[in-house]
C-alpha cells in the first residue's frame, strides 16, 4: 500500500522530532539509526528511505526549521505593510523562537558540524534554496516599492542570507545576556546596516571578492563578538548620514 505525500511528510517530521529528542538525551554518537527508527515506531530499514545517513537526519532538522519559519513569516498578520528590515527581522526572530526549545540540541550539532565541515557547504546548507528565493522576493518587493535603490545583487544577497542566519545562531548560542538582548541588538543592527546600504545603493558597488570575504569572516566575527556591536553602530550611523 502506497503512502500519500502528506503521510510521508508526517513520518519525516516524526523521525526528525524523535531523533532530536533522543540525541539531546543520550548524545549524537550514542544514538543509532536503528534506535531512532524503533523509537519512532517504524521498521529499521524504513528510516533509510527518508534519511540515508545520520548526518542527513541531523541536517533535516534545520531544513524543517527553515520550512516552518518561512510558513510562519508569510502568515504574519500585516506582513504586506512591513518594510524590508521588518520582514527580514521577522524571519530571524521566528527561527530563534523555534530553536529555543531545542537549544541544547542546536549546541550539540555545532560540534558535529565542526568535525565534518563539508556538511555545511553552500550547496548542502539546509533550506538554502527556499530561503534564498524568499529573501530575493522580499528585496525585489522593496525595490519595486522604491524603499531601496535598484539592486544588482539580489541573487547574491539571497544566497548569503543562509550564511548570515547560521552565524546569528552561533552568536546566540554564546549569548549570556538577559533574554538574549545582545543577539536582539546584533540582529537589529546588522539588518539596519544592510537595508541602509541597499537604500543608498552602496551594495551595488560591492565586488564578488568583497562578498566572499564578508561571508567567510561573518561567522568568526559573530562568534567572537568582541566589539562587534560597536562596529555595527558606527556603520549604521555612517550609512544613515
Amino acid at each position: 500500500m502506497k503512502t500519500s505525500k502528506s503521510q510521508q511528510e508526517q513520518t519525516r517530521r516524526h523521525l526528525i522530532r524523535t531523533a532530536v529528542d533522543m540525541m539531546t538525551e543520550q548524545g549524537y554518537e550514542a544514538s543509532t539509526m536503528k534506535q531512532i527508527a524503533r523509537a519512532a515506531g517504524i521498521g529499521d530499514a524504513t528510516i533509510y528511505k527518508y534519511f540515508p545517513t545520520k548526518e542527513k537526519l541531523l541536517l533535516a532538522y534545520y531544513e524543517l526549521c527553515i520550512e516552518i519559519v518561512l510558513e510562519v513569516t508569510l502568515e504574519t498578520p500585516g506582513l504586506e505593510q512591513f518594510g524590508l528590515q521588518e520582514r527580514l527581522q521577522r524571519l530571524v526572530d521566528a527561527l530563534l523562537e523555534l530553536l529555543l526549545a531545542d537549544r541544547e540540541f542546536v549546541e550539540m550539532t555545532r560540534s558535529v558540524v565542526g568535525k565534518s565541515p563539508l556538511l555545511m557547504m553552500r550547496d548542502q546548507m539546509p533550506g538554502q534554496q527556499a530561503l534564498k528565493a524568499q529573501v530575493i522576493a522580499f528585496i525585489a518587493a522593496a525595490e519595486q516599492s522604491s524603499e531601496i535603490a535598484a539592486c544588482d545583487f539580489k541573487n547574491l544577497l539571497g544566497g548569503l542570507f543562509a550564511d548570515y542566519l547560521f552565524a546569528v545562531i552561533a552568536y546566540w548560542l554564546k549569548d549570556e545576556s538577559e533574554e538574549f538582548s545582545d543577539t536582539t541588538q546584533l540582529v537589529d543592527l546588522t539588518l539596519a546596516v544592510l537595508v541602509l546600504a541597499l537604500k543608498s545603493g552602496v551594495v551595488n558597488k560591492l565586488s564578488e571578492l568583497a562578498s566572499f570575504l564578508i561571508r567567510n569572516q561573518l561567522s568568526r566575527l559573530m562568534q567572537n563578538g568582541s566589539g562587534l556591536l560597536d562596529i555595527l553602530k558606527l556603520a549604521k550611523r555612517g550609512l544613515a548620514a
